[in-house]
């Protein structure tokens, strides 16, 4: 695979901070079920 530029790579927005944040490889077979941007945010989500 071709190494892409971080500025080509997808991002979303933080649900829980409101923050963007890019893909990352440890995500690649679950991009859609992504959320949030860290455990932190995963586990305050309720807040």
């Amino acid at each position: 695979m071709k190494q892409r530029k971080k500025s080509d790579l997808p991002e979303k927005i933080c649900l829980t901070c409101q923050r963007s944040f890019t893909w990352r490889k440890k995500w690649e077979k679950v991009w859609d079920e992504v959320k949030y941007c860290s455990d932190k945010c995963r586990m305050n989500k309720a807040k």
